[in-house]
């Protein structure tokens, strides 16, 4: 699949293919393992600064681990399992997040 490269860290300036690079490195390592943006920062040597990216970046993560499972020819049943877990691990990060920032907010 061809994508055009954009950046997705303006903080840490990294592009989307930076990003895939690393994801397919891990997913090499173990391809059912629980990637999240930290990971794939971590393995660039960089942090999460603002972390306003992270959202982009998760979305990445999916996609790329789609497009790995597929061009592997994964057993099907076993990759829908994965990525509806992951689907739902991100899913809860980002409500957690989401009622952190309104209890902030209610302390402020």
């Amino acid at each position: 699949m061809v994508h055009e490269t954009m950046l997705v860290c303006s903080c840490n300036f990294i592009t989307d293919k930076e990003i895939r690079d690393v994801i397919n490195e891990l997913l090499d390592e173990d391809c059912w393992q629980l990637i999240v943006p930290a990971k794939v920062y971590h393995a660039m040597g960089k942090r999460g600064r603002c972390c306003g990216c992270f959202p982009n970046v998760v979305d990445i993560i999916i996609k790329t681990t789609e497009e790995y499972h597929a061009a592997h020819k994964t057993d099907g049943v076993k990759v829908c399992d994965f990525m509806e877990r992951l689907r739902r691990f991100h899913e809860e990060q980002r409500l957690a997040n989401l009622e952190r920032r309104r209890n902030l907010g209610k302390v402020a």
